[in-house]
């Protein structure tokens, strides 16, 4: 892990930037000019787990990466893209959705404000994979407009293990890392194991949907299916169609053990990471984000 940082020595209440006043972040400015922007969703979970769940993995980062070494955060953003999630009308899914120009004008303003204040480097921290479907427009544009080091952290295991490898027990058929099973079980059980209802917890896996016919094979949350065994097809499914509970995975193999081990090394791999960020030099440009009043229709 990464030498303690100058900005951990401040005497602050805590460093999420809904705690500070103005003084506090003009001080932090002294010695850091990065910030994590944590965010994520508020959809569907599955029967067991909380609407709230990639927002929990999401804050649990970020905030243990902050107070641990230092580092400024923004409160939590819990809005993101996940129309998928909607379920029929009545159904009573409880997702919120952004649509995709609503959620980049969103972030778009968020990086722009913090790059006003003095921020050069911005880390989304993000808990969502669906929201990776459209930010690549709006990251390149606050690098492009502002000169800004812009990053994406994925602290969370889907299709791709990662250093989780020796923490998750399902195999891969089962799906490990996927939407509501082992993994996010076990990271809101780590959180705080009064939100998780276990004894509504289902085994499930991914299928093709019913529509597509007998000859398309679907194995996980990724928008692919496969044709003849070959992956090269991509639709905008919805997840009903795919998981019938909500849930792809063995959430029953869910520790608190297995979470706090997943939050570790996660937070342990961002503080290495934004040690070798800060050595990359960055001029800033347009700075200002009120020229113009560029927030005006």
């Amino acid at each position: 892990m990464a030498a303690p940082r100058s900005a951990k020595s401040l005497n602050f209440p805590s460093f999420c930037l809904g705690d500070l006043s103005y003084v506090d972040v003009q001080e932090y400015l002294k010695h850091s000019d990065t910030i994590l922007i944590p965010k994520a969703s508020l959809e569907q979970h599955g029967p067991h787990l909380p609407l709230y769940c990639d927002t929990i993995t999401a804050t649990e980062v970020a905030t243990r990466v902050g107070e641990q070494a230092g580092i400024l955060y923004t409160p939590t953003l819990w809005l993101g893209y996940s129309p998928q999630h909607m379920r029929a009308p009545g159904f009573g899914a409880g997702t919120i959705t952004l649509r995709a120009d609503t959620y980049l004008n969103l972030l778009y303003d968020i990086g722009r404000s913090l790059i006003h204040h003095g921020f050069k480097r911005l880390i989304f921290v993000n808990g969502h994979g669906s929201n990776v479907k459209v930010v690549d427009p709006v990251l390149r544009r606050l690098r492009y407009e502002t000169g800004a080091l812009i990053a994406y952290y994925k602290p969370y295991a889907e299709r791709y293990i990662g250093m989780l490898k020796d923490v998750l027990e399902g195999p891969v058929e089962e799906t490990p890392g996927w939407h509501a099973g082992e993994l996010e079980t076990s990271q809101v059980l780590a959180h705080n194991p009064k939100l998780v209802r276990m004894d509504r917890a289902l085994t499930d896996k991914a299928h093709a949907p019913q529509w597509l016919g007998e000859a398309w094979a679907k194995k996980d949350g990724m928008p692919d299916a496969e044709f003849q065994g070959y992956q090269y097809f991509q639709f905008p499914f919805d997840h009903e169609e795919f998981t019938d509970s909500g849930t792809m995975g063995v959430p029953q193999r869910g520790t608190a053990e297995k979470g706090e081990e997943a939050f570790r090394r996660f937070t342990n791999h961002l503080i290495d990471a934004v040690e070798e960020l800060e050595k990359v030099e960055v001029t800033i440009k347009n700075q200002d984000f009120t020229e113009g009043k560029a927030w005006l229709p």
